[in-house]
């Protein structure tokens, strides 16, 4: 383990880099507070807080270098990451360009002065960061002595940015499978989709198209989460799914009950179903699986890693875990899905919409928007088990028409944002709330996200999550 990756929203991001390249060619400096997160790739760290130093106040002339920041300053703000358990990272910038590093003065100054901040912080790292326009290098320094270089930054935001210390070499891709993709956006875009790892979390009607889509792009990596089998009634909508899945002449009306529990059992798991569909579109491609519900530790330590998480689960506490880890760890991703609602007296169908709703740092969560339901979170914490998560109509007796072609309209509009996002197609004015599609209509609805300043999850206030990584509990672990 010698590198890691940081996470920043672009947000921060942007007032960051017009605090240090404001267009008079001199060094600026500031100070970051970040929450870590521990992976088996190496430390992640999610940026919680910058706090810019005031010219000729907080960042003055150096003694052995050209600039730096003072001692009285430093402390402070050394001493806030201590107490609320972030790392301290110092920052400086350098030329323009897309590649950068640190020069020796910029070395002596770590070897001097970390071994302090060490002491000062009590258990968490510290490092320094320095940036060219394009271009991002870092020196992070762990208790015990250990150092790390940074090997990226990950910018979210509408669009994702990824900043190196210096531009990476591109190997040739198989032009023959993904011809008609690179030429959109290039063999720079198929490397990414191929490096890049997602989750999606239930492998039903949408979830099981979200991994034919995302297979077929050639994303390299995924985390599948369900705890479920197939069964009879899920083939219609389900990608690949068979009778022979669902273990259809064993549970079959009629059986025995014993025989039919024994179908039950036997049936294909549906996360192994879905890894079935993405190893026969790339099998290149590695694919975790978990059989379980979202609320797990085991889960968490997996989303850890993930660029982009796909919550296609219809639990309101899994919309409570995954709104908590897309403002502690700065992962993306979307929540989606379809409902029917059926008029119960008559039988009719009253009103179809698909949704897919982006939960990113940068805009309202889903507390803030009233997609979590107190009512319906209470049932679920207190129940036995969790709610059925496909349920596609209000009435458990209604007859409910194929719905895979529902289904379609979200899973590829989240596939699309995800494809624009990674490669960085997205415009810059592009909507970035709800995409809502009422079919029966032929209308599309767009709804805003709303981000309330005190928010628990979204906020920067004191008391939030926004960026804290693993030190700050998250909700319905089990």
């Amino acid at each position: 383990m010698t590198q890691c990756e940081i996470r920043i929203s672009s947000e921060m991001y942007a007032k960051l880099h017009a605090h240090l390249f404001p267009g008079d060619g001199d060094e600026h400096g500031a100070v970051m507070h970040a929450g870590l997160i521990h992976t088996p790739g190496g430390p992640v760290l999610t940026v919680r807080e910058v706090v810019l130093a005031v010219e000729g106040r907080d960042w003055v002339p150096g003694t052995r270098g050209y600039r730096k920041l003072i001692a009285p300053f430093i402390s402070k703000q050394a001493r806030r990451c201590r107490d609320e358990k972030l790392v301290y990272i110092a920052v400086h910038n350098h030329g323009p360009g897309n590649r950068v590093a640190f020069s020796d003065v910029d070395l002596e100054s770590h070897e001097r002065g970390f071994p302090a901040l060490l002491d000062l912080v009590e258990g968490m790292p510290v490092g320094s960061l320095v940036f060219a326009e394009e271009a991002v290098a870092g020196d992070i320094w762990l208790p015990g002595g250990k150092r790390l270089d940074v090997s990226r930054m990950i910018v979210v935001g509408p669009r994702r940015t990824e900043l190196l210390p210096a531009p990476r070499v591109i190997d040739a891709v198989r032009r023959e499978r993904y011809d008609r993709q690179v030429r959109i956006f290039g063999e720079r875009g198929q490397e990414i989709l191929s490096h890049s790892r997602v989750a999606i979390i239930g492998l039903g009607g949408v979830g099981s198209l979200l991994a034919e889509l995302l297979g077929r792009l050639g994303v390299g990596s995924f985390v599948l989460v369900d705890p479920d089998r197939v069964q009879i009634s899920n083939v219609p909508r389900l990608v690949d799914a068979t009778g022979w899945d669902a273990k259809s002449w064993l549970t079959a009306e009629g059986r025995p009950e014993w025989l039919r529990r024994l179908g039950s059992r036997l049936a294909t798991r549906k996360v192994d179903l879905s890894r079935r569909v993405i190893k026969r579109a790339n099998r290149c491609a590695h694919v975790e699986r978990h059989f379980t519900s979202m609320e797990t530790q085991a889960v968490v330590d997996a989303l850890k890693t993930c660029d982009y998480i796909f919550l296609a689960a219809d639990g309101h506490r899994a919309r409570l875990l995954f709104n908590s880890l897309v403002h502690q760890y700065l992962v993306p991703g979307v929540q989606l899905g379809s409902r029917i609602q059926v008029e119960e007296i008559t039988g009719y169908v009253v009103n179809v919409h698909t949704a897919a709703r982006l939960v990113t740092p940068a805009g309202g969560c889903l507390l803030c928007n009233q997609a979590i339901d107190p009512r319906k979170l209470r049932e679920e914490s207190t129940s036995a088990e969790m709610r059925e998560r496909e349920r596609y109509v209000d009435s458990a007796d209604a007859a409910a028409p194929s719905v895979i072609t529902l289904n379609s309209l979200s899973a590829s509009q989240a596939a699309n944002d995800f494809l624009f996002y990674m490669t960085g197609l997205t415009v810059a004015e592009a909507f970035q709330g709800t995409v809502q599609a009422r079919p029966l209509e032929r209308r599309l609805r767009f709804v805003t996200p709303r981000r309330d300043d005190d928010c628990i999850d979204c906020s920067s206030g004191r008391e939030s999550r926004f960026g804290r990584g693993q030190n700050w509990p998250l909700p319905m672990i089990d």
